[in-house]
């Protein structure tokens, strides 16, 4: 077993959906308690491929039966016998020793609450046996996300009162004005991707008896119902609006007509799945450069920070004043 078949194993390029999430969610606790950027950083990255890495790997293991009986999904590792089941324990204990390390690296908090998404991990194989609220569990998944890292760096300075609300002064929800619409938004807007990449599997679903919403529901309802979940998580975004001005929303309401569009438009296409799957990845990173910019406006200097001839700083000064 070589580096390459363990990145393919996991989907390494799937890991960049939930990425930018988890870097919006440091950065809002970041503004939110105002502290400075730390080593936490790394750890909630190690963190985050370790999740992910436990998350595959369990998809993989419970599903290799439905991967074998379908043709798209015949070739994976499991299914087609290129790898073991021990070597696939293997790499979902060294990716939960990842997760559980780094949460405890972090803080008891984090640690504490690690089972939290390892236990959504091990049920979303299973959900698809029985309804076709899948597509929604995967996005509480993945919605975990930003709110994990935002509660690595709440924790830190408010400890269990981070989650609970029980502060010193009184009841005070941290998480309800900026990280809880962002992770609904994000559950939302994953349920809606997923529902599109069920399109391809109608066939093999209906006849294994798997439950999803396009083989329950058709055609017409999916596209119907991504339209009106995109405009959803368009507006947990919106409500949430974690900095000031208007990149965060302007991107947010962007990606979410992009999206949109790829879906109503889908016909004219020759790889529609494709183009949806690089729409999708590329709305996570556009709302988290908005909010990169977002927050570097608002750090007294910002130009100075990094060196370069004064004409290009005199540009950067502009260009944040904007």
């Amino acid at each position: 077993m070589d580096v390459k078949q363990v990145l393919s194993f996991i989907k390494i390029e799937h890991t960049l959906f939930s990425l930018p999430f988890v870097l919006m969610g440091y950065m809002i606790a970041l503004r939110q308690f105002n502290i400075e950027p730390g080593m936490d950083l790394v750890w909630i990255l190690f963190a985050a491929v370790g999740a992910r890495g436990l998350a595959m790997a369990l998809n993989r293991i419970i599903d290799r039966d439905i991967d074998a009986a379908n043709p798209r999904t015949q070739g994976r590792h499991l299914a087609s016998g290129s790898m073991s089941m021990r070597t696939a324990w293997g790499l979902a204990a060294v990716f939960l020793a990842m997760l559980l390390i780094s949460a405890g690296l972090l803080n008891k908090v984090a640690l504490m609450m690690a089972w939290l998404p390892v236990l959504t991990f091990v049920i979303y194989p299973y959900m698809k046996r029985f309804t076709w609220g899948c597509h929604f569990w995967l996005g509480l998944c993945l919605g975990l996300a930003p709110a994990g890292a935002w509660v690595a760096i709440a924790a830190d300075i408010h400890g269990w009162a981070a989650i609970t609300g029980m502060l010193p002064g009184g009841t005070e929800f941290l998480w309800a004005p900026t990280i809880l619409p962002i992770s609904i938004g994000v559950a939302l807007w994953i349920a809606a991707f997923d529902i599109n990449y069920a399109r391809m599997d109608v066939e093999s679903d209906q006849e294994q008896g798997i439950h999803s919403f396009p083989s329950k529901f058709g055609d017409k309802a999916t596209t119907r119902t991504t339209v009106q979940l995109s405009l959803l998580w368009f507006a947990c975004f919106a409500i949430s609006d974690p900095m000031d001005g208007i990149w965060f929303l302007a991107a947010a309401a962007g990606m979410a007509l992009a999206n949109i569009f790829v879906v109503l438009r889908m016909d004219n296409f020759a790889d529609f799945q494709t183009v949806l799957f690089r729409v999708s990845m590329l709305t996570g990173w556009a709302l988290f450069g908005a909010l990169l910019i977002g927050y570097l406006t608002e750090i007294p200097d910002t130009c100075e920070l990094i060196p370069m001839p004064s004409p290009f700083v005199e540009l950067c000064q502009s260009f944040f004043r904007t």
